[in-house]
């Protein structure tokens, strides 16, 4: 299934709104494409007591270039379909503008 530019992610001021599915267990941490009208997100951390919640907290920090501080889990505590808020993101990777540009056809 394929999610249009844009149904992912939304921008509220300067915050940024992520619909995430979360692969956990995964051989390593990165973004892997869209699924589902969401960013799928495969992180090494196990899905137990919270783990997975926190390394995926941790590494979309240091993908925005924003402390811990600034990702709030807004919805998904205990699945793997997650809302994330990003306060005021200090960079965009390159994965987040190639995902998010408009498809050419």
């Amino acid at each position: 299934m394929t999610a249009a530019a844009g149904d992912w992610y939304r921008w509220d001021g300067t915050s940024l709104r992520i619909e995430i599915a979360v692969k956990p267990r995964a051989k390593t941490d990165g973004a892997a494409g869209l699924h589902g009208g969401r960013l799928r997100v495969a992180l090494k951390a196990p899905p137990v007591d919270g783990k997975a919640n926190l390394h995926l907290i941790g590494w979309i920090a240091g993908e925005f270039g924003v402390a811990k501080q600034a990702v709030q889990l807004l919805r998904g505590e205990t699945g793997r379909l997650k809302t994330l808020r990003i306060e005021s993101p200090a960079r965009i990777p390159a994965w987040f503008s190639s995902l998010a540009a408009p498809a050419r056809g």
